[in-house]
């Protein structure tokens, strides 16, 4: 089995922030797989679907983005997920927009998402998909977290999270190894690869 977590907030308030970029990105995937956000279990929302040969379960915690980690934690002990088969997919301002990053392990970097799936987990070997959401320009880090894209980047946010959904496919399908060699890329001007 492979669990894929997308991390954001609930609520329409939050639903095209910066933050929601994972949510977003796990919301594209499942759609590929016309997989549906039907079952609600361990406090998230669930998308299940076989694909490829594999159980998969797309996830997103309904815990707000600073608790993922309980949802997550859950999930993976119930159903005895191998941690190298967990990725979470989360936004980074510290990645320049368009630019998505996968690594098989690491800290949480500065994201409280990520430090409660560490703490609850216990390890920090899991792999984790970071979208680019670009960095605060003078704005608050909460603030900018919780804005919306301003109209000129929205293109790019749209593509580069189309490209995220392709990369947990492409990790589910080939392992963490293969998605980083194909989408550990620069962005270009348009949201696409270099």
């Amino acid at each position: 089995m492979k669990l894929i977590a997308g991390l954001g907030n609930p609520g329409p308030r939050y639903r095209n922030t910066r933050h929601n970029a994972g949510f977003a990105a796990v919301d594209r995937a499942a759609e590929k797989l016309n997989a549906e956000f039907v079952r609600e279990k361990y406090r998230a929302l669930l998308a299940e679907t076989e694909w490829k040969g594999e159980r998969l379960v797309f996830m997103k915690p309904m815990t707000y983005m600073n608790l993922s980690g309980e949802s997550i934690a859950r999930a993976v002990r119930y159903n005895n997920v191998e941690l190298c088969n967990l990725l979470v997919v989360v936004d980074d301002v510290n990645l320049e927009l368009g630019r998505l990053r996968l690594r098989p392990e690491g800290s949480a970097g500065g994201h409280n998402g990520l430090k409660s799936i560490i703490d609850r987990l216990g390890s920090e070997e899991f792999p984790r998909l970071r979208i680019g959401v670009g960095q605060s320009r003078g704005a608050v880090l909460r603030d900018h977290v919780l804005s919306t894209f301003a109209p000129d980047e929205k293109p790019v946010a749209e593509k580069t999270v189309a490209r995220a959904a392709d990369a947990a496919l492409c990790f589910v399908e080939f392992g963490i190894g293969k998605a980083m060699t194909e989408f550990n890329t620069g962005p270009d001007r348009n949201g696409g690869a270099e």
